[in-house]
């Protein structure tokens, strides 16, 4: 295998020495990492993209969603998150080697790899669920701010003019450290959930024995759904994946960034838990348990069964958790853009330097602050908008990363391995199945839930069992060739330019697959299109 001799990457501002938030790596730096200090050092320098998608997707629908969860059920959800763990991992580290090894954007690959029609597709439904979301966020942020009696007039500007000075700084590093104040401040969470004065037998069975308060009906799946959804987000996908080129990551520091992946994670999954335990204790026994409303609501609920300490802390929660989320998501559309339109788009580049690439930025921040602040928008409409979307959408996203990271001319050594190919198609038609259920019941809300539950996980069973049976059967006669390849040799290897790269091959089973995801989003879609006119018709 021969080292190739020209990048791929589209913006020359994404090569280059790494300056990350705690430190910075030459890139000339081929030093090995042999002592427990180097090695921190270096963690420390690469770390961010993931702490960075991961808390920024505890945003204001998280907050709501994970207070919600609290609030009707107690801690019987709790054993959702613990599930989410390895799905987080498994989908972002894929993300994480696309990066690295290609040094381009999601955006681009789908273009490139799958034809006009999946990317713009891929790129359409990014740029919508995305604005809608970030909608959301100044939701978030007005309602954070109400608490403290300041008028949405007045903190979604001032949230506005904050998100967009701090990202055209021109420096990544600036950039990267401003984040860090919120993923820091994201965990106020956990003394906050002491403070609702917590006992651990519940939690420990809300974690390891799953179970749902009140028994499965078609508002706790949905809610189940949006416990999913609000924690894998197909904008997750496009943002690391774009946010490690932009930090000028190489597969040299893939272990460091794959760690930094898990620890988000984690992390992630800690903060979640806390907003849970604190609704389900500080509300139990009280006339608000069960009458979940909205985030603001909740943030008055705490002031009056816990008082105006842990009242603040929730506002204050909510309010970091919007900020971060508009911040993430915002910036994950700018590199879609540039991607897409080959213009310059890195943190590292003046507003001079890349004009359209924070205009975009400017502009996504202003239309969705103005929305907030039009009387009588239909926000709550925009937000079931939202997780319905992001639930039909992230089945495709994922089923084009599994490709993507199958495509030898894409990723060299570092494709899936088979049991990674195992683990994903498992939940990617976990996806399907809730992603149906969501478009289902969002259309059709008097059906019966469990019954549409059972049937559907009877149907993905036999289909695991069928595609394992098909995958045994073409591939048990086939000789086993284990490739050797040079780890020194593994890390520097890069994807070729795409001008470079052959077609794909076709094959029935891959025609069969694109023409079925075609067809379901084309329904599903259209049935949450449907859906929407008649909400706003009422």
């Amino acid at each position: 295998m021969s080292q190739v001799k020209k990048a791929a990457v589209l913006d020359h501002a994404h090569v280059g020495d790494i300056h990350g938030a705690f430190g910075s790596i030459s890139q000339h730096d081929l030093d090995p990492r042999n002592d427990f200090r180097s090695r921190l050092k270096t963690l420390l320098a690469v770390m961010g993209p993931g702490l960075i998608v991961m808390v920024g997707d505890n945003d204001a629908g998280g907050v709501a969603t994970y207070a919600q969860a609290g609030q009707n059920y107690g801690t019987s959800l709790l054993w959702v998150l613990l599930l989410l763990i390895p799905v987080l991992i498994v989908c972002q580290e894929m993300v994480v080697r696309l990066g690295l090894v290609t040094g381009v954007g999601h955006a681009q690959l789908i273009f490139n790899r799958f034809g006009k029609f999946w990317g713009w597709f891929s790129v359409g439904d990014l740029f919508l669920v995305n604005f809608l979301t970030i909608v959301t966020e100044f939701i978030g942020i007005s309602l954070a701010m109400a608490h403290f009696g300041v008028s949405p007039y007045i903190s979604v500007p001032v949230a506005g003019v904050m998100l967009i000075m701090f990202t055209i700084s021109g420096s990544f590093r600036s950039w990267e450290r401003f984040m860090y104040l919120f993923i820091i401040t994201n965990f106020i969470a956990i003394p906050m959930a002491f403070m609702a004065h917590p006992t651990l037998t519940p939690i420990m069975t809300g974690f390891f024995v799953p179970h749902i308060q009140g028994g499965l009906n078609g508002n706790v799946m949905l809610l189940i759904i949006g416990i999913v959804g609000t924690t894998v987000a197909p904008w997750q996908l496009f943002f690391q994946q774009s946010n490690v080129i932009d930090k000028r990551l190489t597969p040299r520091w893939m272990k460091y960034e794959r760690a930094d992946t898990i620890i988000g994670a984690f992390v992630v999954v800690i903060g979640a838990a806390a907003l849970i335990i604190t609704t389900a204790f500080a509300f139990q026994g009280t006339h608000f348990a069960g009458n979940f409303n909205d985030s603001g609501a909740v943030a008055s609920g705490l002031t009056s069964t816990l008082g105006p300490v842990v009242g603040n802390i929730f506002a204050i929660v909510l309010l970091n958790a919007s900020i971060i989320g508009a911040a993430a998501l915002t910036l994950s559309t700018s590199y879609a853009f540039g991607d897409v339109f080959m213009v310059k788009h890195s943190l590292h580049r003046s507003w001079k330097d890349a004009k359209l690439f924070y205009a975009v930025y400017v502009f996504i921040i202003a239309a969705a602050g103005a929305i907030v602040l039009i009387p009588h928008a239909p926000l709550g409409l925009i937000t079931i908008l939202v997780q319905a979307l992001a639930g039909v959408l992230l089945p495709s996203a994922t089923v084009f990363l599994v490709l993507l990271c199958n495509d030898k001319h894409v990723l060299g050594p570092w494709v899936n391995k088979p049991w990674q190919n195992a683990v994903s198609m498992v939940i990617v038609g976990a996806l399907v199945m809730l992603s149906l259920i969501l478009a289902t019941t969002t259309i059709f809300p008097d059906i019966n839930v469990p019954m549409l539950v059972e049937v559907l996980a009877i149907i993905f069973g036999i289909t695991l069992l069928i595609a394992g049976a098909w995958w045994w059967k073409n591939n048990r006669n086939q000789p086993r060739v284990k490739e050797v390849v040079d780890e020194e040799e593994r890390i520097e290897w890069r994807m070729d330019p795409l001008e470079d790269l052959p077609p794909v091959k076709g094959s029935k089973g891959r025609t069969f697959g694109m023409v079925t995801l075609r067809l379901y989003l084309i329904v599903a879609v259209g049935m949450l299109v449907v859906k929407a006119f008649q909400l706003a018709l009422g």
